[in-house]
Order: structure tokens, then C-alpha cells, then sequence
């Protein structure tokens, strides 16, 4: 449906003054989203403003979840499926649709949240009212609990670890007001794409996973902002998407693009400072693996810190790229949106992962 709303602004001078509503391009990548990436596009149906656009990358489904886009009836000015053959990565997939968007804002949903009919609206508002913002997140609650969040932004620690604010929380009025992050959630984000077309969106090489701190921190570096904003919200479910892949890869590709990610957005000064003891606490907790002999956990680590190895001189170009447009520097960067290390809440996270890789292999039969 081709729909474009014109709102009349003001008079002057006896002439009328109109503004063309901004388009969004709404991008989804699936793969084998079933019945919930269903309920993703439903909900999509009642989001009449402002104009948006839907590009979906299909990454080789096979539960032909793809063919829902031609059964629904999208209030968009356009929908266009891209059919990958296989699974290319979230990332690849992401960084397809952006080439073929045609927003002056993107949308990042994933095909496992559900929209409220009058999400979007706020953060366009917002992005319109305020030229310096790069990202916004909104609130994201759990979709299966009660008001309990699933995100409300990340900030990053002097080691190099992120502090997920908000995590598996009760909402309260501590997440009901504006404020920068570190990061948005690639779960919904909108991005301004004149900042995209500066810094690039996603690393290809990252596959999946961390990708969106790692844009996000590339924002911040070009001079832009990334703020939550709690006026508006979506819901996750959390997990589906993850429970479906080999949990030691998908925490291989976590450890590898985190300590890539240093190695690119870090100044000088602190690949000495922060990467080196992200360095030794990512070997520290190699070595407990091996003493406790979960040797496929030890050598998931350890093929993260190879691949970085072996592909450094890449990452080294790619380091000089963003060095080259950045204008603030790490000491402001981590006074505005960085946190102190909490080191009870970094071991139970830790933890947690840990005992989510341990069951997740006796469910599968792994060894």
C-alpha cells in the first residue's frame, strides 16, 4: 500500500509550508522463524506511521517462514525479500538489506520481537528533533514475562567487558528516563542512515554477534549519539533465535568480535590498558575450562584468540579506518557512557553463560 502523508507545518508569506514525512527502512533478517517470526510481521500490520519501507533477508530457511511476507498486508510503501541460499550471518545479512534501503532512517528489528502499533513513531520524532543522535534503543521488555526487561542499553568497562543495564529486571521507574549508552540492543534499534553511510554498518567478518556494540562504538567515534529512550517499547523473546545454533560457536563468535572490536575502536593508549587485561582474563578463563576439564569450552576461547591472530593485519586495516574519522577520544567516551566493573555481577554473568553452554550440550548430546 503506497501511502504518503504530507502535514502542513505553518503559513508564510501566504504560502503553504509542507514537510514530507521521513521514510524508515524497516530490516528483518530471518532464518527459520516460524510461528513467532509470524506474530513479528502481524504486529508490523498496525504500524501506520511514520511512512516505513520493509526489506526482509531470508538466510536460507527452510521451514518456508520466508513466504509469509507475500501472505500479509503490510501498511508499507514497499516490501522487498532478499533470499540468501544459506546462512550467511547476521551480519552479512543486515549489511544486504542497508544497500538496498532507502530511509533516511533504519530500523534493525529482529524476527523474535513483537511491535506495539505506536513504537516507531517516538523515535523518529526524537531523531528528527535532534540531529545529533546516531542510535536510539527503546525500551525492550521480555516477551513471556511480566514486565520484566530485557534490555535497557549497554555501557562498556575499563576491561573491555559490557555492562547489560537493565537485564532480566523489574521495570521500574529507574528505566523510565532518557539517557546515553554505550550500545543498543540489535534486537530494535533505530539508526540514522547519513551515519551509516559514514562509518558502515556491521563488520562482515563478525558473522553474528557483538556487531551492534561494535557499530555502536563507531557512532560514538564519529561524533554521534546512542541514547535509550523509554517513551516507547517492543517485546523480545529472548533466546529463540540462539537456542537454534551450536552454543560453542555462537560463544566463539561473541569472544572473537569482542576482542576484534577492541583491537579496531581502542585509542593507543589503551590496547595497553583495556585490551591486554581483556586479554588475560580471556586466557584466565580459558585455563579454568581446561582445569575443569571442559576442553571444548577451553578451546572455544582459544580459537577466538587464534582467529584474531590470524587475521590481524585485516583488522588492522579496518583500524585505521575508523582511527582516521575519529574526533572524541576514549578518556570522554568512557566518562559519558562507560561503568565501573561490578565483579560479582561479571562472575554470575559469566556464570550464567556457562551453565547455559553446559545444558544446552547435554540437551544436544554433544560432548
Amino acid at each position: 500500500m503506497l501511502r504518503v502523508q504530507l502535514e502542513v507545518w505553518g503559513i508564510l508569506s501566504g504560502d503553504l509550508i509542507m514537510k514530507v514525512e521521513p521514510l524508515v527502512s524497516i530490516i528483518i533478517v530471518n532464518w527459520n522463524g516460524g510461528k513467532v517470526f509470524e506474530e513479528c510481521l502481524k504486529s508490523l500490520t498496525k504500524v501506520n506511521k511514520p511512512r516505513w519501507e520493509l526489506i526482509l533477508v531470508d538466510n536460507g530457511s527452510t521451514d518456508e517462514s520466508q513466504l509469509l511476507i507475500n501472505k500479509i498486508d503490510f501498511p508499507a510503501t514497499s516490501v522487498k525479500l532478499i533470499q540468501n541460499k544459506k546462512n550467511v550471518g547476521f551480519a552479512p545479512a543486515n549489511n544486504q538489506a542497508y544497500k538496498e534501503a532507502k530511509g533516511k532512517y533504519i530500523l534493525l528489528l529482529n524476527n523474535d520481537t513483537k511491535a506495539t502499533p505506536n513504537f516507531l513513531e517516538p523515535l523518529v520524532s526524537k531523531m528528527e528533533e535532534d540531529s545529533s543522535l546516531g542510535v536510539i534503543q527503546p525500551k525492550i521488555y521480555l516477551m513471556d514475562t511480566d514486565k520484566l526487561l530485557d534490555n535497557a542499553g549497554s555501557f562498556m568497562t575499563r576491561i573491555g567487558f559490557l555492562d547489560h543495564w537493565g537485564f532480566m529486571q523489574k521495570d521500574s521507574g529507574e528505566f523510565d528516563q532518557e539517557r546515553e549508552i554505550f550500545s543498543a540492543k540489535g534486537a530494535c534499534m533505530l539508526i540514522r542512515k547519513s551515519v551509516v553511510d559514514n562509518v558502515g554498518l556491521f563488520d562482515d567478518d563478525f558473522v553474528s554477534y557483538f556487531e551492534e556494540s561494535d557499530f555502536c562504538w563507531r557512532v560514538w567515534l564519529a561524533g554521534f549519539k546512542v541514547i535509550y529512550y523509554p517513551k516507547t517499547h517492543v517485546f523480545h523473546k529472548l533466546g529463540f533465535t540462539i537456542r537454534r545454533q551450536n552454543v560453542l560457536d555462537m560463544n566463539c563468535h561473541y569472544y572473537k568480535n569482542r576482542i576484534s572490536s577492541l583491537m579496531k575502536n581502542l585509542e593507543t593508549k589503551n590496547l595497553l590498558l583495556v585490551l591486554v587485561p581483556h586479554l588475560l582474563i580471556s586466557l584466565g578463563i580459558s585455563l579454568a575450562f581446561l582445569l575443569s576439564l571442559r576442553f571444548r569450552s577451553f578451546t572455544m576461547v582459544l580459537r577466538a584468540l587464534v582467529w584474531n591472530l590470524l587475521n590481524i593485519l585485516s583488522t588492522a586495516r579496518k583500524r585505521k579506518r575508523i582511527q582516521d574519522f575519529r574526533i572524541i577520544s576514549d578518556d570522554l567516551l568512557f566518562k559519558r557512557v562507560g561503568k565501573k566493573i561490578d565483579w560479582i555481577k561479571f562472575y554470575e554473568s559469566f556464570k550464567r553463560v556457562q551453565n547455559d553452554i553446559v545444558r544446552r550440550l547435554v540437551t544436544t548430546g554433544s560432548k
